[in-house]
């Protein structure tokens, strides 16, 4: 898979890029990042991406005709790109939304920056608008990254195993995950759950299953409605739900 990023920002990509999941992906060729400067699309000897918006007000706004410039450039090298604008007024990104995202071959990750980017350029080349929540960062490089990310781990080959992904919140049928334990078993009066050392590992999965749903009901109701549950296990979500409000 190809991810081309358009940032006026370059150096923020060269660390998280090299490091941890995402650096050993692009080190065995499962995905192919490349970052390119807006600036050497500009015609000015200043190499200007950003203009006094129309109308007055605070900060500066991005030009038209070096993004959209840099965009076509571009598009015009195979496969073909799905161009995403990062912006707080795009369409909020979850799990699902991670998938259909993982599910292209090329993406083009367009950083907003400053005040935003002139709305021609959502006109003419974006595809979608993406935001990562609903809080405002200084520029659109963060959440470029967490979007690669997010996809990243789901490529074929890049987990090793691939049904860790599948085991994460969110991909287990809408839920939280469940708590994790590791060694020592017993830390400053906390002990892990006897169920987890017993080796029974169909009440191990019982148990995980239980946990995430509780978790999920405690901490984030609004999933249930989506969620995959048996009736059994959605009784048990609206008894956590009802504890929690008594």
């Amino acid at each position: 898979m190809r991810f081309d990023v358009l940032t006026t920002f370059p150096e923020v990509f060269e660390g998280p890029l090299g490091s941890s999941i995402m650096g050993r992906a692009r080190e065995r060729e499962l995905v192919d990042c490349r970052v390119h400067n807006i600036r050497d699309w500009t015609h000015d000897r200043h190499r200007t991406t950003d203009d006094y918006p129309f109308g007055g007000g605070v900060g500066m706004v991005m030009k038209p005709e070096p993004v959209c410039e840099a965009v076509r450039d571009l598009q015009g090298q195979p496969p073909e790109g799905l161009v995403i604008l990062t912006t707080p007024q795009g369409k909020v990104l979850d799990h699902q939304l991670v998938e259909e995202l993982a599910g292209e071959k090329r993406l083009i990750l367009l950083c907003g920056h400053y005040e935003g980017v002139d709305e021609r350029v959502s006109d003419l080349v974006v595809d979608r608008e993406i935001s990562v929540g609903d809080f405002v960062v200084t520029g659109g490089e963060l959440p470029a990254l967490i979007i690669m990310d997010a996809v990243i781990r789901l490529v074929p080959g890049v987990l090793g195993a691939e049904e860790s992904a599948q085991a994460d919140s969110f991909a287990w049928d809408g839920l939280l995950d469940c708590p994790h334990y590791t060694r020592p078993r017993e830390y400053e009066g906390h002990s892990v759950p006897d169920v987890l050392l017993s080796g029974n590992h169909g009440e191990i999965a019982k148990w995980r299953r239980a946990q995430a749903i509780k978790r999920t009901a405690e901490r984030r109701p609004d999933l249930l409605a989506t969620a995959k549950l048996s009736d059994e296990e959605r009784d048990f979500a609206e008894t956590v739900l009802r504890q929690e409000t008594d």
